[in-house]
């Protein structure tokens, strides 16, 4: 067998977690790119603008990559490249509201105009050293998202990005199965599947189900300002919302950076359609009656600095919650972003707002296939093996499950994890190994710099505060000639506490007399003593753990 029948695949994200997937696929002296995506911080990330994937693998391969190509324009497949282009200067290729959306994230970043864009649609092929990426219409809930079928000498290797099966698409477009069993009938060597609501039985319910539902929302709050929360990047679901706005004679007003950007983008594409006179700046918001306007807003996941949570805890500039209000969440809650979506929830409704969301009403459909839509994907394109991708593990292993029922061979199915190298031939596929992979954090421009270190001493502060005890040694005598001087914050309010700090003052004073006694000052036994009697007698006054932080100063 030539060693160029063998493709190698490297998840770099995506796998056994929700967010920043990205694919390498290697195949002889070439490489490319299948989404760059970043993921939101966790709890445990205090001070995280977002996590990227680990691309030291890349630096390895840099001569090989020929270029990075898009299934579609949400954060988790796309916003990681930002900080990719600044390293590697290769061509993107995507559909042209995925580039749409990226031009706006580059611009900001100050790439733009170094950048290589190359829009493409679907049903367009784009030779890439040794791979032919197909790009294949689908639905999601975002426009313009296809699948790749990469055409490889050792077969075809079809990647379904996000999709579901729609069939009364808003774009009328229904997802190309023709094509998937097209390329299933002459042979798929591996078929890797999105695997989000495998756990859920049946079929998604169609985009266009949603039209019905605002309707009779905007009937139900006639007399009532309606603001509504929901992905920025869903322009099919904000184009519903404005279709109605316009039919209940409402004006529309939009909020939040990125919803901004995004309804930029989709009408000078012209993947929305905007009636005349309907949309008016936020500024314009109170010369009409309440009844009058709806707002359309980001923040549907209870991001901390999003619209919509400005708004609930009286921050917004601009918009203010009031009885009056109707607030309608249109979207569910990412993994792990529940309490967050309930906190901003509360916070509504304690300003007597109505609100609506999943859970009471209809106001929401997945971007992603069940189960059965999963399995008529497996059985147009029978392939010969069956990875299942973006998910967590119990969504890998359910969807593993389907596959085995549609009775592809367990030998035949993997479930892999980031870093873990697949090597498919025609005759076989097994791991080989692994690479460097992980999360990499982003804080403001630093991009890496925090660990788990760091984010260990940030939990640490934030959860038990810090000890500060400053003093200064005269050095050629070895004597404390000020302090020490204690200061808390975060552990104990000082004014109530004057005993407790006068105790730590008086347990630091004793460590320095006996560390400067001798004939020599040892700094690293100072510091290191501090830490350690301080800490003990505070553990057993209060059982708390604050951080201390000895700051000795030589004069």
């Amino acid at each position: 067998m030539r060693r160029t029948e063998k493709i190698r695949w490297i998840p770099l994200g995506g796998l056994n977690e929700i967010g920043k997937n990205m694919n390498v696929f290697e195949c002889g002296n070439d490489a490319i790119i299948l989404d760059c995506g970043m993921a939101f911080p966790d709890d445990d990330m205090p001070g995280i603008d977002c996590v990227i994937p680990d691309i030291t693998y890349l630096h390895k391969i840099a001569e090989k990559i020929r270029g990075i190509v898009l299934t579609h324009g949400h954060e988790d497949h796309i916003g990681a490249l930002p900080y990719v282009l600044k390293e590697f200067n290769v061509p993107v290729y995507g559909t042209r509201l995925t580039l749409g959306i990226l031009k706006n994230k580059l611009k900001e970043h100050g790439i733009l105009s170094a950048s290589k864009l190359v829009n493409v649609e679907a049903g367009d092929t784009v030779k890439l050293g040794c791979f032919t990426a197909e790009f294949i219409h689908t639905n999601h809930s975002i426009a313009d998202a296809v699948a790749i079928a990469l055409h490889t000498p050792a077969g075809v290797i079809l990647h379904t990005g996000d999709f579901k099966i729609d069939p009364t698409p808003i774009d009328g477009d229904m997802i190309d199965l023709a094509r998937i069993g097209e390329l299933g009938n002459k042979g798929v060597l591996a078929l890797m599947s999105d695997s989000t609501n495998a756990d859920r039985p049946g079929f998604t319910m169609s985009e266009r189900s949603i039209g019905k539902t605002f309707e009779n929302l905007f009937d139900k709050g006639a007399n009532k300002r309606i603001i509504i929360a929901t992905f920025a990047s869903n322009v099919h679901r904000v184009q519903q919302i404005i279709n109605s706005a316009h039919t209940h004679g409402r004006k529309v007003a939009v909020t939040g950076r990125s919803m901004v950007n995004v309804l930029n983008a989709a009408i000078e594409l012209g993947y929305m359609s905007i009636p005349k006179n309907t949309l008016i700046d936020l500024d314009e918001v109170d010369r009409y009656p309440k009844d009058k306007i709806v707002i359309i807003t980001t923040g549907s996941q209870g991001e901390s600095m999003s619209a919509l949570t400005r708004m609930a805890f009286s921050i917004h500039k601009k918009i203010n919650i009031e009885p009056t209000d109707m607030v309608i969440i249109s979207a569910s809650p990412i993994p792990g972003n529940e309490k967050t979506v309930s906190n901003v929830v509360n916070e509504l409704l304690k300003h007597g707002a109505e609100v609506v969301y999943e859970r009471q009403d209809n106001v929401h459909v997945s971007g992603h296939a069940c189960q059965q839509e999963q399995r008529i994907i497996l059985a147009l394109a029978k392939p010969k093996y069956f990875i299942p991708v973006h998910g967590e593990y119990r969504h890998l292993s359910r969807h593993k499950e389907l596959a085995l029922q549609t009775g592809i061979p367990s030998k035949n199915v993997f479930i892999s994890d980031i870093g873990r190298v697949m090597e498919l031939s025609s005759r076989s596929a097994k791991f080989v190994g692994t690479v460097p992979s992980g999360r990499v954090l982003v804080d403001g421009l630093g991009v890496g710099d925090v660990g788990n270190i760091v984010l260990r001493d940030r939990k640490h502060l934030s959860e038990d505060g810090i000890i500060i005890i400053v003093l200064s040694i005269e050095k050629s005598s070895s004597t404390c000639v000020s302090g020490p001087d204690v200061i808390s914050r975060g552990f104990v309010y000082v004014r109530e506490s004057e005993d407790l700090m006068e105790s730590i003052r008086s347990i630091s004073a004793d460590i320095v007399e006996q560390c400067t006694s001798g004939t020599s000052l040892n700094w690293t036994t100072l510091k290191t003593r501090i830490k350690n009697d301080v800490g003990g007698f505070l553990y057993s006054k209060t059982k708390r753990r604050p951080m201390i932080l000895p700051i000795i100063m030589e004069v």
